[in-house]
C-alpha cells in the first residue's frame, strides 16, 4: 500500500493507470468478438480468419520504427492519445458493420490495417510515457501497476466478451471496445506531461541510424529480441487464430475461448503482483525460463485437454507473460537513455513481432492442412525452445 501511496503521488499516474484499464477493457473484448464475427460470416473460414487478423500486423511492423522517431520528436501522450482517439472510430465502422448485417472480409481488414498503422505510432510512444511520470528507481512499481491495471481490464473484458457475443453478436461487443479505446485516448491526451527535450531538426534516417546504434551495442536487448521474434510468432498464432480455431464447435465456442483468456489474463494478474514484491537476482534470465514454461498452454489445447486444465495453463502462462514484461520495461527504461528511449523500443517492437504477421497469416491454412493439433504442438515446441536458446548468451 505504501508504494501505491507513492506512485499516486507522482502527477498523470492515476489518469495512465486508468486510461491502460479502461483500454483493455475493450481489448478483452475484441479478440473473442472479432474472431467470432469473421467466422460467423457466411462461407468465411480459418483462412480468412488469419486474413483479417494478420492485415493489423503487417503495417504495424512495416512503420514500427517511423513511430518511434515520432516518439521521440514529439509529446508521447499526444501521439498515443491521438493513435487511440482515431482508433476508435475504425473499431466503431467494424462494429457497425457487424450490427448493420453487412460486414465482409475486405472491410474487416481494411480497419484492421488502418488500426495497425496507428498502432506502429502507438507503441513506442506508450513505453516512454511511464518515464516521463515516474524518477527512475520507481520505475519497476510503476510498470508492475499499470500492468495489474491492464489485466484487471482485459480479465474483465474477456468475460463479458464470451457473454456479449453469444448474447448479442460481435458488433456491440466492438462497439464498447470503440468507446474503451475513445476514453482511455481522452485520459492520456490531456496528461500533463514536461515538455520534450530540444533535439536538433536531423532527418528521419539519421535519427534511425542513431537509435540503431543504442540497440545494436546492447548485446543482451538483441538476444531477447531474437528469441521473441519466434515466441510471438507462435503466441500471435495462437492467440489471434488457432486458439478460436480450436473452439469453434457447438455454440460455447466463445465462451470458452473467452474464459482461456480471461485465465491467462489472471495468470498475467498474479504476474505483475509477483513483480511488483519480488526482486530476482538475474531478472531476464529468470524471466525467459518462465517463458519457457509458458508453452504449457498450446501443450494443453492441442491435446485436448479439459477447459478448466486447459484454464490453469492458460494461467501458468499468464504468469511468465508479466513477470517477463515488467522486467523487459524496466531493464529497457533503466538502461536506454531517454532522448532516443521511442526508438530503440522501435526496434525492439520491430523484430520481436517482425515475422509475427507471417505466423499469424499462415496459422489458417496450416491448421487446415496439418490439423489444429499438429500446428499448436509446434508453435508450443518454438516457444519453448526460442526462449531456452536466448540463455545462451
Amino acid at each position: 500500500m505504501t508504494q501505491l501511496k507513492e506512485l499516486r503521488a507522482h502527477k498523470g499516474f492515476v489518469p495512465l493507470v486508468s486510461a491502460r484499464f479502461i483500454s483493455n477493457l475493450g481489448n478483452g473484448l475484441s479478440p473473442v468478438a472479432l474472431a467470432y464475427g469473421v467466422l460467423r460470416i457466411p462461407g468465411a473460414d480459418g483462412k480468412d480468419l488469419s486474413f483479417v487478423m494478420a492485415a493489423r500486423f503487417f503495417p504495424m511492423v512495416a512503420l514500427m520504427l517511423i513511430g518511434g522517431v515520432v516518439g521521440d520528436r514529439y509529446k508521447r501522450n499526444r501521439v498515443v492519445g491521438g493513435a487511440d482517439i482515431i482508433g476508435s472510430f475504425f473499431a466503431a465502422i467494424s462494429a457497425i458493420s457487424f450490427i448493420g448485417n453487412f460486414p465482409t472480409i475486405w472491410l474487416l481488414a481494411s480497419m484492421g490495417a488502418l488500426f495497425g498503422i496507428l498502432n506502429a505510432l502507438w507503441w513506442p510512444a506508450m513505453t516512454g510515457v511511464l518515464p516521463d511520470i515516474l524518477p527512475k528507481e520507481k520505475f519497476r512499481d510503476g510498470n508492475a501497476v499499470v500492468a495489474l491495471s491492464s489485466n484487471i481490464g482485459f480479465v474483465v473484458g474477456a468475460l463479458l466478451g464470451g457473454t456479449l457475443v453469444t448474447l448479442y453478436g460481435s458488433g456491440w461487443a466492438l462497439l464498447i471496445d470503440a468507446l474503451t479505446f475513445f476514453i482511455a485516448g481522452i485520459l492520456v491526451w490531456n496528461l500533463d506531461l514536461p515538455p520534450m527535450p530540444k533535439r536538433e531538426n536531423n532527418s528521419v534516417l539519421h535519427d534511425l541510424r542513431i537509435g540503431w546504434r543504442e540497440f545494436i551495442s546492447r548485446p543482451w536487448v538483441i538476444a531477447i529480441v531474437c528469441s521473441f521474434a519466434i515466441i510471438n510468432m507462435c503466441f500471435e498464432s495462437m492467440w489471434q487464430v488457432l486458439g478460436p480455431l480450436a473452439y469453434n464447435e457447438g455454440g460455447n465456442g466463445p465462451r470458452n475461448w473467452s474464459l482461456n483468456l480471461a485465465a491467462i489474463t489472471t495468470g498475467m494478474i498474479c504476474g505483475s503482483a509477483i513483480a511488483l514484491k519480488v526482486k530476482f537476482k538475474r531478472p531476464l534470465v529468470s524471466s525467459m525460463i518462465l517463458i519457457a514454461c509458458s508453452s504449457v498452454w498450446d501443450f494443453a489445447i492441442a491435446t485436448s485437454q479439459p477447459l478448466l486444465l486447459t484454464m490453469v495453463c492458460g494461467a501458468i502462462s499468464g504468469i511468465a507473460i508479466d513477470v517477463f514484461m515488467v522486467q523487459w520495461n524496466t531493464a529497457m527504461q533503466t538502461h536506454i537513455p531517454e532522448e532516443s528511449f521511442s526508438r530503440v523500443a522501435a526496434y525492439d517492437a520491430f523484430g520481436s513481432f517482425g515475422i509475427a504477421p507471417i505466423g499469424v497469416a499462415f496459422a489458417g491454412p496450416a491448421a487446415a492442412y496439418f490439423g489444429i493439433t499438429t500446428t499448436l504442438w509446434a508453435t508450443g515446441i518454438l516457444t519453448f525452445v526460442a526462449a531456452l536458446a536466448s540463455l545462451s548468451v
